[in-house]
Parts: structure tokens; sequence; C-alpha cells
């Protein structure tokens, strides 16, 4: 059965009810202004565009503020002291400082700045240039010139591996003469370098490598009266390895060059074999050096080999091999970036089979310095020592100093300036049938990178032969060209 409440209880709940209403009636506007100064989820996005498009009047547009017009980058996530919601201590003090002129920097495209072709593990940086020359050389009262073409291929094939290297680089010019006469110079240069870390303290080193020049027309060795001159071919082999021993640190390499020479032709259309100059030749050297600090480090160094011609005797009847010994002192340095490179005085003998022949020795000098003054700015300093055997019948051969320096300097990000300088002077023993020569080379030159791919490239080149006797030569040389590089 039902039960009837009194009306005056029925009063008290409908009154309850009532204020109820009124608490929610009240109370609900504050909730949803609190809602809607959250940022909104998934959720309550997808929820309020649902509703806002069911017979709702659109708001007024809302003219945007700094922060979302991107005029104040928030794209990092940090809060902005202007934002009123954010306090102040949470807030990064390290935020990232704009140019002064308010632009982007841009791209600075390196002379190196090539990236190359990716062959599985290795990368591969070719470059081919292409070269319109001039050239006039004056020896004595005669004069000659021509125009000429030269072509340039350079490549280099380095591996990508987390242990051990394999380096292979290889170049080659070929000229043709547009107009004048005048003997071209083709070039060739391959070599490939295998690094081998052993240990963390040894490391072994493997290389082979080709070279051939066509002999300057100026070489001591050279044919007179030849339109061509012999063609020189260097086949090298070599093995090495090195190890720390704490303050010590020792190396020994073994290396075998064979050369090979060409036949002359002459003026009169005939030619004139060269086979009695090949020659094989070895050479061990062994280095010990001791760690004042780790940048600087004096060494002592000793090497002995020997060169064997192909012909037991020359065209000439003498016995041209020879043994070779030679002794250095110096010191390594490496001061960083900055300064670096190495110095050796010593002393190195050539011993020949024929009696006839004396021997050719004489005091050595090698060094290399790598000085960079400044950013952008790197000049290289170097002075050497050679023993060039002789042809010339009764004659051992000449003593040879090279002071070198050339060096790189960036004028703009794009635009690279370039200069080389050398002096060699070449010693005869005295009562030498051949005369003392002094040959002084300068050059210089400018690189403008267009892009990446693209060079422009401006040569000139000043060389200056003096012979105590025989007349002098002047050699001078211009060029400009164009350099692709991938």
């Amino acid at each position: 059965m039902t039960q009837f409440h009194s009306a005056t209880k029925r009063t008290r709940v409908l009154r309850t009810a009532a204020w109820l209403l009124a608490g929610c009636a009240l109370f609900s506007p504050n909730t949803s202004l609190a809602q809607a100064l959250l940022a909104p989820t998934d959720d309550t996005a997808s929820t309020t565009a649902a509703t806002t498009t069911v017979g709702t009047v659109a708001a007024p547009a809302v003219v945007p503020s700094a922060e979302t017009t991107g005029s104040i980058s928030t794209e990092a996530g940090e809060p902005l002291f202007t934002d009123p919601t954010v306090d102040e201590d949470m807030a990064r003090t390290n935020l990232r400082e704009n140019s002064v002129d308010g632009l982007r920097q841009q791209l600075n495209i390196a002379e190196d700045a090539a990236t190359g072709i990716r062959l599985g593990s290795f990368v591969l940086k070719p470059t081919l240039g292409q070269t319109f020359n001039f050239e006039k050389t004056k020896t004595g009262d005669d004069t000659e010139s021509r125009s000429y073409l030269e072509t340039g291929l350079k490549g280099t094939l380095t591996s990508d591996w987390s242990r051990h290297e394999l380096s292979i680089t290889g170049e080659g010019t070929w000229q043709r003469n547009v107009s004048g006469s005048g003997e071209t110079e083709p070039t060739a240069d391959l070599q490939a370098v295998l690094r081998l870390d052993i240990s963390r303290e040894t490391t072994g080193t493997l290389k082979a490598g080709y070279h051939f020049e066509r002999e300057d027309a100026d070489d001591p060795n050279a044919i007179a009266n030849a339109t061509s001159q012999s063609d020189v071919n260097q086949y090298t082999l070599g093995a090495g390895i090195e190890h720390d021993f704490g303050i010590l640190r020792g190396s020994a390499k073994v290396d075998f060059d064979r050369y090979t020479y060409g036949d002359v032709d002459l003026d009169n259309g005939t030619t004139l074999s060269r086979d009695d100059r090949d020659r094989n030749e070895g050479a061990l050297t062994l280095r010990v050096g001791y760690e004042l600090s780790p940048a600087l480090i004096p060494f002592l160094e000793g090497s002995a080999g020997r060169s064997i011609y192909d012909l037991r005797q020359d065209t000439l009847g003498f016995e041209r091999s020879y043994d070779n010994y030679g002794l250095r002192a110096g010191i390594e340095a490496d001061l960083g970036e900055k300064l670096s490179g190495e110095i050796a005085l010593g002393y190195e003998t050539y011993r020949f089979d024929d009696s006839r022949l004396d021997e050719l020795g004489g005091v050595t000098i090698d060094g290399l310095v790598n000085w960079s003054p400044q950013r952008g700015t790197n000049i290289t300093y170097g002075v050497s020592t050679g023993l060039e055997p002789s042809t010339t019948p009764g004659e051992s051969g000449a003593l040879t100093y090279t002071l070198s320096s050339n060096g790189t300097h960036e004028l703009r990000s794009n635009l690279l300036a370039r200069w080389s300088n050398s002096l060699t002077f070449r010693n005869y023993p005295s009562g030498s049938f051949s005369g003392d020569e002094k040959v002084w080379m300068t050059g210089a030159g400018l690189t403008w990178d267009v892009n990446r791919t693209l060079a422009l490239t401006g040569d000139v080149s000043y060389e200056r032969t003096n012979r105590d006797l025989g007349p002098s030569t002047d050699t001078a040389r211009i060029g400009v060209g164009l350099t692709l590089r991938r």
C-alpha cells in the first residue's frame, strides 16, 4: 500500500531541491570559464568541434597575439615571461640570442664541402678540371711560346670503417697544344694506403703507387736536340709499423721503387733508347723517438738501401748500381692546429760499384712546418735534400737543396687565394763537367667557389733557371679554368 506524506513534509523537500538548483546555476559559469582557460586535449577538442557545429553562432574574430604569430618562438616549448599564468622562477633564463641584424646565417660553402658519392662503405669524391693556358719560354736568345688546353682528373676514395682505413688517391693531367710549339707535360699519379689498427699502441701501414711524368727539357739528364724527352714510370710498394712503448716510440718501414725510362724522340726523326737507366731501389728505415712531452719528440733515424740497374753497365761502360746509407737526428713538434712539423739534420751517401765514380754524399737537412697565423690562413714551409745520380760519363751526380713555401688564405667564404715559392740549389762536386744550377719558381692563383660543385680558377707562375755553364732559362705561364666537383 502506497504511503502518503503530509503537506508540510512535501513542502520541505521541494524547498531543498530549489536550493540545490540555485547553487548549480550559481557555480556552473565559473567551472566553464576555468575549462576554457585550459589547453584543449584531443578528447575535449573533438567534443568542442562537434558541439559548435550544431546551431551555434560564430564568435567574433580574435586578434592573434605575438606568441601565435611567430614573432616570438615557442617551438622549443619554453614558457614565456609575458605569460601571466607562468611562474617566473620556472622559466628559462638562458634563451638563444638572435643575430644583430635579425637575419639567418648563410651557409658557408668551403672548398672541400662536396659531399661525394657513397659506394657501399666508401666515399668517392671526383674532381674534373679544364684550363686554357699560355706559356712562354726563353733560353738565351731563343724564344718559344704555346697555347694549350689542360684537362685534369682527380679523385679520392676513402673507406668509412669503424676500424682500419683504406685511402686511394688518383690524379692525372693531359695537355694538347692549340697553337705554337712546345713539349707537352702529361702526368699521372695513383696512391693507395691501408692503415691497420693492430692494437691501441701498434699501427701498421701498407702502400702501393704509380707515378708517370715526362722528363723536363731543363733536367740535367735530358737529351739535347730532342723533340720529346723520356717518359718516366715509377712503381712503389711499401710496408711499415709503428709502436708506442710509453715514452719511447719506434717505427720501421721497407720501401721498394721501380723506375723505367722510355725512348727519346730526336729532331732528326730517330729515337734514343734509355733502357740503361732502368733500375730497382730498396731501403730499410728505422726510427726511435723519445717523448719529452706530447708536443716535443726528439728522434734518431737511420736508413740503408741498395739500387740495382737492369744493365750492369750503361752504354758508356759505367756500373751505376750503388749502396746508400743515411743517418738523421731531429725533433718533431705538435703545438696544436697553429703550429706543427719536424726538422732533422743528417748525412747521406751513395757508394757506386764502379771505382771510377766518386762517392756521392753530403750533409742533409729536411723539415716541414705547418703554420696557421689566423683562421682561414695556412702556410707550409719546407726544406729538403736529395741525391741525384748522373748519366754523364765519369760523374757521380749532384746534391740538391730545396727551400719551399706555399699557403692559402680565405679572402671570403667562397674566394681562396693560393701562392707558392721554391728555390733549388743543384751542386756538383768540384772538377765536374756539369755546372751548378739554381732554379727559382713562384706562382699565385685564385679559386672562386660558385657553388659546391663549380669553381673558377686563375693561375700565374714564373720559373727561372740559372746555370754556371750555359744560358739561363725563363718560363712564364698564365691560365684560367673551370673545376667541377661532386
